[in-house]
């Protein structure tokens, strides 16, 4: 069915407009509140939040619809997203919500639910609440079961608590000094804890949120910041979250970026000696590199790709036992400690290895040369470019170049207006000109 509301990762969108405007968002706590009020026992949610200016309306939104319904609310304030998965798991709590657009700037926001498990929810659980949010007549509850909303003080604690214990129990962080670009977002208090507590010396970047800064210049998406500040301050590594810390980007001792696909071959090679890698391979996604694909080759394993989103990544590693996944955008999932992808726990698996190698990072993480890799996006305002002829026609010429030495990959975003269009191959030359070429026939078609 066509969605109206949800994308590939919850509802997305500008901050009070559509389906992130505080009446939409109220409807789906509704909804959501119908769905998993089951039983008769007195009903959770856990609400977290990142930075944005936007949270404050957002959130006293959701605690309206599900406190109308009956559903006692438990707030925890700017939390990274696998921190409200794991809450909402460890507390029993029936629902999981959290209030973030991840990488996007400041002026979007969007809403992930988790169910009970502390897992995203699937397809048909979506569908089932985008049916009933505009639905009139849903089953309020009574006066003397509302909801209460009350805070959770101590989820910083436990959270760092439990990324703490996903790190080898016999070894340290001492020696190891660490910049961690929070972003702005959801982990600026929590990130550089979790570090220091561990032993590293540790240098904080863009731990100071002010609603309107978060991924501005720093983070996952923008490096260039931390790689910079790793070389300054002589660091050994960097460590770049996004706006929600979900996702990992490192730096190493030179200020050379590492992407996702280096951290995933990393963590898959160290857990495949050890005994401890499930299902002969990793799962990632049609973004990652061919490179990436080759080195797993080398070493007796397999790379299984899914569409787009870390959520298609999990549910096919929960379908077919792996316990590594991710994308080269830098979800890395390692399911052994958490339902969805976590900057923090991966950067520690890293850090695992490097100490027990006594090596440099640019040494145990660059595992693999990636092929000469183009991605370009093309903004649009509506229609449906990617239907036209002339794109069509731009696209097959440009996988038939290609098709030798490498491959071309086209998609809309299913958070942003935007046709991401990527080429990869030997011959870095061809593969820019095939970009450009896709480029150039989709930007006539979107202004026209």
């Amino acid at each position: 069915m066509a969605r109206k509301y949800f994308g590939t990762d919850g509802i997305r969108g500008t901050a009070n407009k559509g389906a992130v405007s505080p009446n939409t968002v109220m409807r789906l706590a509704l909804a959501a509140g119908e769905v998993f009020r089951r039983g008769n026992h007195r009903h959770r949610v856990v609400i977290g939040k990142d930075t944005r200016l936007s949270g404050y309306m957002l959130e006293p939104a959701l605690t309206a619809g599900f406190t109308a319904m009956g559903m006692d609310v438990m707030l925890v304030g700017p939390m990274p997203t696998p921190a409200v998965a794991m809450l909402t798991r460890s507390l029993r709590a029936d629902v999981g919500v959290m209030i973030s657009a991840s990488h996007n700037p400041y002026l979007d926001n969007g809403i992930k639910l988790f169910g009970p498990d502390g897992y995203k929810l699937s397809d048909v659980q979506e569908e089932e609440i985008e049916s009933l949010m505009d639905t009139e007549g849903l089953e309020l509850a009574e006066g003397t079961k509302l909801g209460r909303a009350t805070r959770l003080e101590d989820a910083p604690g436990r959270y760092i608590e439990f990324v703490k214990q996903t790190f080898p129990k016999h070894l340290r962080l001492d020696g190891q000094k660490i910049v961690v670009d929070c972003a702005h977002g959801a982990a600026y208090r929590v990130a550089p804890t979790v570090f220091h507590e561990l032993g590293a010396d540790v240098v904080p970047v863009a731990t100071q949120p002010d609603g309107t800064n978060i991924n501005r210049d720093c983070g996952a998406t923008n490096p260039t910041v931390i790689s910079e500040q790793v070389v300054a301050h002589g660091a050994h590594l960097g460590i770049a979250l996004d706006g929600d810390a979900d996702r990992l980007i490192l730096v190493d001792e030179h200020g050379q970026v590492l992407d996702g696909d280096q951290v995933m071959a990393l963590i898959a090679s160290t857990w495949q000696v050890a005994g401890r890698l499930r299902g002969g391979g990793v799962v990632a996604t049609v973004m990652s590199n061919l490179g990436f694909e080759k080195y797993l080759g080398g070493i007796g394993l397999e790379l299984i790709r899914t569409a787009v989103g870390d959520r298609n990544v999990v549910d096919y590693m929960r379908t077919h036992d792996h316990n590594v996944g991710g994308e080269q955008s830098g979800h890395i999932i390692l399911n052994d400690f958490s339902t969805t992808g976590d900057g923090l726990i991966a950067a520690l698996q890293v850090l695992a290895a490097v100490i027990e190698r006594e090596k440099p990072i640019s040494e145990v993480c660059h595992l693999f040369e990636p092929l000469p890799q183009i991605l370009r996006n093309v903004r649009y305002d509506g229609g449906a470019p990617l239907d036209a002829p002339a794109v069509r026609e731009a696209i097959t010429t440009a996988e038939a170049r290609i098709s030798d030495s490498g491959r071309v990959l086209i998609r809309p975003s299913g958070t942003e207006p935007l046709i991401r269009v990527m080429a990869e191959g030997d011959d870095g030359a061809l593969v820019d000109e095939v970009v450009d070429h896709i480029v150039e026939a989709i930007e006539r078609v979107a202004v026209s």
